[in-house]
């Protein structure tokens, strides 16, 4: 049976990085001391602020980037595979755009894969609040597979979640574990996180695993918290609550060829025409 242990670790970032990397590090050191192979951190984990100036004065380009070093030097002490969830890179274009970027790290420390938040959350909240992830980030404009000595990655960023075909993609290029790094508001996530992290799961016969922030961050800001793993059945089997956590959870990657030939929808896929019909 071919297995991987997994830690899906969950954080409450502030606007201190400093103390966001050593708490990081903290549970890492944590997941590694526990057997986890690989381990994988929520969106923003390195530095949260509502406030957009915050967060720009905060990126730096990738390889200049203090987090991104400190992530490099965390997966190499501690010997895993190490999913940032996400950094706010500071990108070399004449719009001085930021990229909301998921990098993999291999137990070595190398860069494997590297992803650029592909779908912005531009709304207005229930609460009136409103977000306009367009005005400072640059999309990005290619989906990723990573390679691990285990399965292959799909990647993704918290409101990516809500683009099915994003992940339908993934799955079809062969991959067997989607990752969803969040930072999900308390909001939302009470109505819709369990839905779509486990219609995901269902739609492809994969593993989804969503490593999220929780509680309360500067700005204000409301996290949701409830990492989840899910398995290819749409099965939730392990589950945070709303304060910091590390999960751990063996995935049986066997179970992904289960899921996909007792409902092998992945080739089902058939093209259509969109006839519009109006009513007199």
């Amino acid at each position: 049976m071919a297995t991987v242990k997994i830690a899906c670790v969950q954080l409450c970032p502030g606007n201190d990085m400093p103390a966001n990397l050593a708490a990081i590090d903290g549970a890492v050191r944590q997941a590694a001391a526990a057997g986890a192979q690989l381990v994988m951190l929520p969106e923003f984990a390195a530095f949260l602020d509502r406030n957009g100036r915050a967060m720009a004065q905060a990126a730096q380009p990738f390889e200049r980037h203090p987090a991104a070093h400190a992530l490099r030097d965390c997966a190499r002490t501690h010997r895993v595979w190490l999913l940032a969830g996400s950094l706010t890179v500071r990108l070399n274009s004449p719009a001085d755009k930021l990229a909301n970027r998921s990098v993999l790290f291999d137990r070595d420390g190398h860069v494997v894969a590297t992803y650029d938040k592909l779908h912005l959350f531009d709304a207005r909240l229930p609460d009136g609040r409103e977000i306009a992830e367009s005005r400072a980030y640059q999309p990005g404009d290619r989906a990723v597979l990573a390679a691990t000595p285990w399965a292959r990655l799909g990647l993704s960023i918290c409101y990516d979640l809500r683009f099915p075909a994003l992940y339908r993609a993934l799955a079809q290029a062969g991959a067997s574990v989607l990752c969803v790094p969040s930072a999900f508001a308390r909001e939302t996530g009470r109505a819709h996180w369990h839905a779509l992290l486990r219609a995901r799961a269902i739609e492809n016969g994969c593993y989804v695993v969503a490593a999220a922030t929780c509680g309360d961050h500067p700005g204000p800001w409301h996290t949701y918290g409830h990492s989840l793993v899910v398995d290819p059945w749409g099965a939730i089997i392990a589950e945070a609550g709303e304060t910091p956590d590390v999960l751990l959870c063996d995935l049986d990657l066997d179970a992904v060829a289960r899921a996909r030939t007792a409902l092998p929808s992945l080739s089902h896929d058939r093209p259509f025409q969109l006839c519009t019909l109006f009513q007199p």
